[in-house]
């Protein structure tokens, strides 16, 4: 599911299973959108509950993983929403090999640091956390956030 690189957005066709949506270079506000839509039509046919602070949730991982890809990563290579039961899955892959980090909230000088949450958040939030290495490069960070 992870290794599909695409250069132009383009949506999936609905599975069995439930919505599916695969965009590239994706911004973090698309990624919100595509969260928000998967989950509301899923919730409108049934197959899943729509609890707003799941919704709430899953956009937040949603946009701190495309915001990690593009501040760290070298860009959104491919972005992935799918929902599956009472779980949304999603999967953003970048250009970067290196492995996400969380550092503390303050420098050595004990100084606050700006920034630095977005993957403790995605830690937090989600489960299953999956972050595998892509065949021509780079990495797909996979996770599910529970929708109940």
């Amino acid at each position: 599911m992870c290794e599909k690189h695409s250069t132009t957005p383009t949506i999936e066709a609905p599975s069995a299973r439930g919505r599916a949506e695969r965009r590239a270079s994706c911004k973090p506000a698309d990624a919100r959108r595509a969260v928000e839509r998967a989950i509301s039509e899923c919730c409108r046919a049934g197959h899943a509950p729509c609890d707003a602070h799941a919704v709430s949730d899953a956009q937040l991982v949603a946009s701190e993983l495309t915001t990690n890809a593009i501040l760290h990563g070298g860009g959104v290579t491919d972005f992935h929403v799918d929902v599956v039961g009472p779980d949304v899955r999603v999967c953003v892959s970048d250009r970067s090999d290196r492995l996400p980090v969380a550092c503390p909230p303050v420098d050595r000088q004990g100084r606050r640091r700006l920034g630095g949450r977005g993957w403790p958040i995605v830690c937090r939030l989600a489960r299953d956390v999956e972050v595998c290495d892509l065949p021509s490069g780079g990495k797909c960070i996979s996770v599910v956030v529970p929708l109940n």
